[in-house]
């Protein structure tokens, strides 16, 4: 099940947070629950993708893009992710969770979420490509950030990120089939 209950929790706590810039950086803190665990007593890793919802739409009203979403009646979507999964989370244990917007194309606005523990070991790092839609699909992200009175200019788009682009551009679609 969605935890809706915690996003309204964050959406509550992150309410009186200062505006950010696109780039900015949302930090918010979070709680592994019984709940969150899978059969080996840690983190599932499905669940650690919506626990990034939880960090993410924040972040997405702190910049502005709600507001631009329900103006304009858009959409928003996960295009596209990639995650590192590198040390456990346990039942009980707090994580600090960081989500920034790095760089955008004319197509979509990449995401960069991490979540870390209270030693400062990053527990998990991932890349989402995210677009804004509409009815006919795909809004550029020039005519977003115009619409949400942000500076249209990428900040440059590091190599891993690229690289990342460049994978996915060769991976077949639709997938092989038997």
């Amino acid at each position: 099940m969605y935890p809706i209950v915690r996003m309204v929790k964050e959406l509550i706590v992150s309410r009186k947070a200062p505006a950010l810039p696109l780039e900015g950086e949302h930090v918010s803190h979070h709680i592994c629950w019984p709940w969150d665990l899978d059969i080996w007593m840690e983190l599932n890793n499905g669940r650690t993708l919506t626990l990034y919802d939880l960090g993410r739409i924040p972040l997405a009203r702190r910049v502005g893009l709600i507001g631009a979403l329900a103006r304009n009646r858009w959409g928003l979507t996960m295009a596209g992710a990639c995650v590192r999964y590198r040390r456990r989370i346990r039942a009980f244990e707090r994580v600090t969770m960081r989500s920034r917007a790095v760089c955008w194309d004319d197509r979509f606005i990449y995401l960069e979420q991490s979540m870390w523990k209270k030693n400062g070991e990053c527990a998990s790092h991932i890349l989402y490509r995210s677009a804004v839609t509409d009815r006919n699909g795909i809004v550029p992200p020039a005519r977003v950030l115009a619409d949400m009175g942000h500076d249209l200019t990428s900040p440059p788009m590091p190599d891993w990120i690229t690289t990342w682009i460049a994978a996915e551009a060769q991976r077949p679609w639709p997938p092989m089939q038997d």
